[in-house]
């Protein structure tokens, strides 16, 4: 289902923020494990290529036949898509069909500040930023929940969790890798 981006105004300034994303639009980062199987090859080399691989620190995954495709910063469609075209562009096999799956328990998002449990949560596909500050205990006495901040990709979004808790649709769905940092009030 497509949904428009939600806009939110914070302070003066004007900051996007999507509304839904899915795991499988989370990209692929140095260090990442993915599982990859291959159809429509012969049996033993489905055998061959089918397994676990891990992105490496330059951001490629070593491949059986075509050496090193890149993953860092793909998607799980569009890897799937240039692992293909790498085997058909090599002249490999003519017609692979490419499945990667991420196991999740290898992702995690970072909560810190005045939460009771500041820690690493467990990466799902559905995991919220109020979700995400539950696991980690919720809130401490101190906490400001007008203005958590969720840092993704170099950038940083206030949050707003009071609004939030009165209006769940302004929640953020959160992608692994993210940074929830839960200031002190200053009363």
């Amino acid at each position: 289902m497509f949904r428009l981006p939600r806009i939110f105004f914070i302070a003066v300034s004007l900051v996007w923020i999507p509304g839904h994303v899915l795991a499988s639009d989370a990209a692929f980062r140095n260090g990442d494990t993915i599982e990859l199987r291959i159809g429509g090859v012969p049996s033993e080399e489905t055998q061959l290529i089918t397994g676990s691989y891990t992105v490496d620190g330059e951001g490629f995954i070593n491949l059986p036949h075509v050496g090193k495709v890149r993953a860092a910063g793909l998607g799980q469609a569009a890897l799937q898509r240039a692992v293909e075209a790498a085997y058909r562009g090599g002249e490999i096999y003519t017609n692979p069909t490419i499945t990667v799956t991420v196991p999740t328990t290898l992702r995690f998002v970072n909560v810190s500040g005045d939460v009771r449990q500041p820690r690493r949560v467990e990466y799902t596909s559905d995991l919220t930023v109020l979700g995400a500050i539950s696991a980690a205990g919720g809130f401490t006495d101190y906490a400001d929940q007008r203005k958590v901040r969720l840092m993704r990709g170099g950038s940083a979004q206030l949050v707003d969790i009071k609004a939030v808790r009165s209006n769940p649709s302004l929640d953020i769905i959160l992608l692994p890798g993210d940074q929830i940092e839960v200031p002190q009030s200053f009363w």
